[in-house]
């Protein structure tokens, strides 16, 4: 039977560390402004996908440079909900702008706020999974699978931008207004989201962590430090290799989705290989292969980002630039890397004061 007395001390304090930062988030709406709120809650969306990415980066060893696709269909299964809630199930306004003269088939079913969240699960989930089955099976790894996400980042903006009668090209979706008959502009509305968002990021991160605890998250280590090792013990690693990609785009999509509800845009820019790089830098800085290293990367930086752009309008890329610069260079794991460099000095100081002591003062 489980009991706190069977917790050491030092995951007993782990816990008390996430009920805090659990509890901090839900009061958050207590002590910010609507606009800080806003900004939070897109931060927590952006800590979401970090997760999903440290799935597959951090603990399976696979660089993905095209999360950004799967984060961009989420939110476009979402906005083509929004949107249509918005014009009340009439053609969107930039169809008729492109010259449609009525609604497309693919765009029906998107009138239904549940078709829309399976969507966009399942959109970015069925198209990792195809592209992990011909690449895993086919044994495509490093910078091969790189480069194969990136050109499907490349592909698929291109189509967006190309489709505008479909997808509103450039300018992507907006135009927001109602969410569920409720007014997406309202305070209540905005803080019950934030809430929403929250909730989702303390599942995704409690699935997640059990994911890589599991007897599955082990052999994604061991994919990860020796693939041909475990392939010759007997284990298939094509097989993890598209499971945990497969939930890592779904983790994203459903980023995505909540990243809509309080930016009330999508467009291909947010979903191009910028924004995918970016995602890779969030882990990194963060500290790949911890959970709460991706998610707290995500959001300390991009709260620098909106700092640094607030203060200086002019140089802020600059002082972003020098703080990519500075980790990359003087923290090669990242934040959490640092937190637990710091640690193994401390007990290394205490093991050896200790020995210090038995020399000093040896046993009669």
């Amino acid at each position: 039977m489980f009991t706190l007395k069977r917790l050491s001390p030092q995951r007993l304090w782990l816990l008390a560390g996430y009920a805090a930062a659990a509890a901090a988030l839900f009061a958050a709406p207590m002590f910010l402004s609507d606009f800080r709120l806003n900004l939070l809650a897109k931060f927590l969306a952006f800590a979401i996908v970090a997760l999903g990415l440290d799935l597959i980066w951090g603990y399976t060893g696979i660089l993905s440079l095209g999360h950004g696709i799967f984060f961009g269909l989420g939110a476009y299964a979402m906005a083509m909900y929004l949107k249509l809630e918005a014009s009340g199930g009439k053609m969107p306004d930039f169809m008729g702008w492109s010259g449609l003269s009525e609604l497309p088939m693919f765009w029906k079913p998107f009138e239904y706020f549940g078709f829309a969240v399976l969507m966009g699960i399942l959109l970015p989930a069925t198209l990792a999974l195809f592209l992990g089955f011909f690449t895993f099976r086919n044994r495509i790894r490093g910078v091969y699978f790189t480069i194969l996400t990136q050109a499907l980042v490349i592909i698929t903006t291109t189509l967006l931008v190309g489709q505008q009668a479909y997808t509103g090209g450039t300018n992507g979706v907006t135009g927001y207004s109602k969410i569920l008959g409720e007014s997406i502009a309202s305070p209540d509305t905005k803080r019950l989201l934030y809430w929403v968002t929250a909730a989702v990021l303390i599942v995704v991160f409690i699935l997640c962590r059990y994911v890589v605890k599991s007897r599955f998250g082990k052999v994604l280590r061991a994919i990860r430090d020796g693939e041909n090792r475990v392939r010759f013990i007997g284990y298939n690693p094509a097989v993890y290799q598209m499971v945990i990609f497969t939930l890592s785009a779904a983790i994203a999509g459903i980023a995505g989705m909540l990243f809509v509800l309080h930016v009330g845009i999508i467009s291909p820019s947010m979903m191009g290989i910028v924004p995918s790089i970016e995602m890779v830098l969030w882990v990194a800085i963060g500290g790949r292969g911890t959970l709460i290293g991706a998610a707290l990367g995500a959001v300390l930086m991009n709260w620098a980002k909106s700092e640094f752009s607030t203060t200086y309008p002019e140089g802020w890329t600059y002082f972003l630039g020098g703080v990519f610069i500075l980790v990359v260079v003087f923290l090669p794991n990242g934040l959490t890397g640092l937190l637990a460099k710091i640690k193994f000095k401390r007990k290394r100081e205490e093991r050896s004061e200790v020995e210090h002591e038995r020399i000093e003062h040896p046993a009669m």
